[in-house]
């Protein structure tokens, strides 16, 4: 049965959680098309998967006129696809918004936002082209429901991505594809790192969540229909869509997607960086402790 499985087309595959996507698949057997702009780093990914069913395609999302020409030559490779996992971000920014331009704003939707649009255009006809039952997953990043503080153009930009899948939810509906955003509200747990909080998912369990919505969707499963599913409330899912994969190997880049059009998500350090900050502001210093007049 697994021998005739559909593969999964994985944007952003060689970004951390592209990868963790990939890693994922191979680990239930499910045949993978992978897509990055860097052909090195595809070249890579499928020799790191010795064995493994990993087709792969340098190309672009980054406006309508890339994104048809990567529909079509994933068209001309002849295999209908069970669902697309669209793992791909713009540049991180830190900053107030009132302390900013007002054009910097505009750069981070068109950069966040804009790509997934493009994408989606292009490649929901090949969904549907291969029967009803495919599906279209969107990883989504922390600060959609909630202002994030300090990065409020990530914010804005998380909450119109969300925005536009659950637009695309709707639309999608008469050509027999489900959209679906995975709301990933933490940060990605890459290698081990004293600072990073252990509740925080790792790209492979982010991976697993969304190949799970593939499988649903394949199986015309009712449940998790909603244009925006929470990660936790996916969790319980994982056994349905096929042995959980093993946790992720250790990678030497900062944790988040990769961008078929913009650069690289290089977003861990400044987390992590605020994360220390924070902690070396709430631990008091030796001197403060000595002349506390608290009860320990």
């Amino acid at each position: 049965m697994r021998g005739i499985m559909k593969p999964v087309l994985v944007l952003g595959a060689t970004g951390v959680v592209g990868r963790g996507i990939v890693q994922s698949a191979v680990a239930q057997r499910r045949p993978v098309v992978a897509v990055a702009r860097d052909a090195d780093g595809l070249a890579h990914l499928r020799a790191s998967h010795p064995g493994a069913d990993i087709s792969v395609v340098a190309g672009s999302v980054a406006d309508d006129a890339a994104s048809a020409a990567l529909a079509a030559e994933l068209r001309s490779l002849g295999r209908p696809f069970a669902g697309v996992i669209a793992a791909i971000a713009g540049m991180p920014a830190r900053g107030r918004l009132l302390d900013q331009p007002a054009s910097l704003l505009c750069e981070r939707v068109c950069s966040d936002v804009v790509p997934h649009l493009a994408a989606a255009r292009a490649l929901l006809p090949l969904l549907a082209d291969a029967g009803r039952g495919g599906s279209y997953v969107l990883i989504g990043g922390p600060g959609s429901e909630l202002p994030w503080s300090g990065y409020g153009q990530r914010s804005v930009a998380a909450a119109a991505l969300r925005m536009l899948a659950r637009v695309l939810h709707d639309e999608a509906r008469p050509l027999g594809v489900r959209v679906q955003l995975l709301s990933v509200e933490a940060p990605v747990r890459g290698e081990p790192h004293r600072h990073a909080c252990p509740t925080w998912p790792t790209a492979a369990e982010i991976g697993a969540r969304a190949l799970s919505l593939v499988a649903g969707a394949a199986n015309g499963e009712a449940a998790s229909t909603r244009a925006v599913v929470p990660f936790a409330e996916a969790r319980h899912r994982v056994g349905t869509a096929g042995s959980r994969p093993e946790p992720a190997p250790h990678s030497p880049e900062p944790l988040a997607s990769e961008p078929l059009a913009p650069e690289p998500l290089d977003s861990a350090s400044p987390w992590l960086q605020d994360a220390r900050t924070l902690l070396q502001d709430l631990t008091p210093s030796p001197a403060d402790r000595g002349s506390s007049h608290e009860t320990p």
